[in-house]
């Protein structure tokens, strides 16, 4: 497994933290490892970015990737 920096955004911040380093080789285990770590971030709805660029599956990931939690925006 290789070392991932995880960044959070939004409301997300205050269940996570801004930035996380952890252990995964894909998408699928980042999101499982931070919802059994953070149960109030179960059920939130958000997407996964790695290395900005937007993800709807799981995606094998690189020690060197970025994988950002972005929660739902609007703007104006």
């Amino acid at each position: 497994m290789m070392k991932i920096r995880v960044l959070s955004f939004g409301g997300l911040v205050e269940i996570i933290g801004k930035e996380n380093m952890i252990e995964a080789i894909d998408t699928d285990q980042v999101v499982s490892h931070l919802e059994q770590t953070y149960p109030a971030l179960a059920g939130r709805k958000y997407v996964l970015a790695i290395n900005e660029q937007m993800k709807t599956e799981n995606t094998l990931l690189q020690e060197s990737d970025v994988v950002a939690l972005l929660p739902p925006y609007s703007g104006g």
